[in-house]
């Protein structure tokens, strides 16, 4: 399930990629270098969302086994 929610999210974000579009506050982002505090940012936003994710989904299926 995890597996399939990851390459979902993959999927995406390259589609969105190849849509993106030039927008000038990207492009003074990128000249200014703070391009990769916003990625970055993202990056570990993302990172605790899918962690958090798969923690959770660890703790239903503990649950699951013991009520069988």
């Amino acid at each position: 399930m995890i597996h399939k929610f990851l390459v979902l999210c993959f999927l995406l974000l390259l589609s969105f990629r190849s849509q993106a579009q030039e927008i000038e506050m990207a492009d003074k982002l990128r000249a200014d270098g703070k391009i990769w505090v916003v990625v970055a940012v993202f990056l570990v936003t993302f990172a605790g969302v899918v962690l958090y994710l798969i923690r959770l989904d660890t703790k239903i299926s503990k649950l699951e086994k013991e009520i069988k």
